[in-house]
């Protein structure tokens, strides 16, 4: 199932770093030197750069998409930058680096298949990058770049490098970073991002966009665990599909194949899938990430928030949930606060049960005395839900291992959570 070289598969990253390290200048550079860049977005970039003052044209205001980011030469919002190339199709998510943006850098990298990571040649890793990597980590993103920018700013010193980079060695392994790069670059003026660099040729590694075009992700998904959500109950009851009834949703996990026997939850009922359905053909196999329709050979009451799983091979059931939370609300969470709990296709009513600990992500320490919850501070909580959840540990599947919170009165999303399997 792996993504070879020459097939165009899709990536999903996500940039984050500290203050003015240069992940927008780095995006921008990508977009402008892999020629993805439309005539009159350049012109109107260049316009923009000389308004003002500027020298040179700012790649950054490619990314940089609110007033108040170009303004500040900051980024605030997540900017979302899609493009491709011969061998693959890329999403970038662009995430603020402030340390009140946390919950902007959690929703950016929350569906991320790598993390781009900026450190500056000339200050080495920051607080700000402990706290990056740990989110990368916690989100269990896989595939980590460290891009250690401004090398023109300490004259492409070898030695500057090689220190940051063991420096970033030692905190991939204290994160158990599943697989790490190390890049050398200038994002302003191109070194190493697309083309190799004439400066540095003491670095003979691959450049930040080899790296984005090579790296595989395709063995990221649960493909041992059969995960499948319902979403909606298709029952078209037309002339030609009148005894039709099959189950829409998309593959959290594992491989369904016709005649293999599942188990519907919570029902505990078992059956066999008839088919694989999608836009009108059958498959062979239904794989992770897909979206499609199942059938199964067996009249079973299912609707949606039900979750059709392998038959021996059942998630977690349970009303007690233990999870690492991210807060996004200015209102502070306290125990026994009741919210509205949305896992996979499900929605399910909890309460706060108590608040276990909260993270120093500048330092990756756990603080078990100060149980204060403000905005953009992570925890650990415990929940109790009003109906049994189906679901795994975040590490082994983020699909059905995730959930977020919502204020049942104003419906704002005021958390979101991954999953600790006890």
């Amino acid at each position: 199932m792996k993504i070879k070289n020459n097939e165009k598969g899709l990536l999903r990253f996500t940039t984050a770093g500290s203050v003015d390290d240069g992940k927008s200048t780095l995006i921008g550079r990508l977009l402008y030197d892999s020629k993805s860049i439309f005539e009159d977005q350049m012109e109107h970039i260049e316009e923009s750069s000389k308004r003002r003052g500027k020298e040179e044209v700012d790649l950054a205001l490619l990314t940089d998409g609110l007033r108040a980011e170009r303004e500040q030469g900051i980024t605030i919002d997540v900017a979302y930058r899609y493009f491709a190339t011969p061998k693959r199709k890329f999403i970038i998510a662009d995430t603020p680096g402030h340390i009140q943006y946390t919950r902007n850098m959690v929703t950016g990298a929350s569906t991320a298949n790598l993390a781009v990571i900026l450190v500056d040649a000339r200050n080495g890793v920051l607080e700000q990058t402990l706290r990056h990597s740990y989110i990368a980590s916690l989100l269990n993103i896989r595939h980590i770049i460290f891009c250690v920018n401004k090398m023109d700013l300490v004259e492409y010193n070898e030695e500057q490098f090689r220190s940051i980079e063991q420096n970033l060695k030692d905190l991939a392994a204290k994160l158990n970073i599943h697989e790490a790069f190390y890049v050398p670059i200038s994002a302003k003026l191109g070194d190493n991002v697309v083309e190799g660099s004439e400066n540095m040729t003491w670095y003979q590694g691959p450049t930040f966009l080899d790296i984005l075009e090579d790296v595989e992700v395709s063995e990221d998904h649960d493909f041992e665990h059969k995960r499948f959500p319902v979403q909606y109950v298709v029952r078209p009851q037309s002339k030609d599909w009148h005894d039709y009834r099959g189950y829409a949703g998309r593959v959290a996990g594992g491989v369904f194949k016709p005649g293999e026997e599942v188990t519907v939850l919570p029902s505990m009922i078992k059956s066999k899938v008839k088919s694989v359905d999608q836009y009108e053909k059958q498959l062979e196999a239904a794989t992770p990430g897909e979206s499609l329709i199942i059938t199964l050979e067996d009249d079973v009451d299912i609707s949606r928030g039900d979750m059709i799983v392998g038959a021996d091979d059942l998630p977690a059931v349970e009303q007690e949930v233990e999870m690492m939370v991210c807060w996004f609300s200015e209102r502070p969470l306290v125990p026994r606060n009741k919210y509205v709990l949305r896992h996979t296709s499900a929605e399910v009513r909890c309460v706060v049960r108590s608040i276990d600990t909260k993270i120093d992500i500048n330092k990756i320490e756990e603080n078990n005395e100060d149980k204060s919850v403000a905005m953009n501070d992570i925890i650990k909580i415990s929940v109790k839900t009003t109906q049994p959840i189906f679901f795994d540990d975040y590490k082994v599947n983020s699909n059905t291992g995730s959930v977020v919170l919502i204020d049942e009165a104003t419906n704002e999303t005021v958390g979101a959570g991954m999953i600790i399997k006890k």
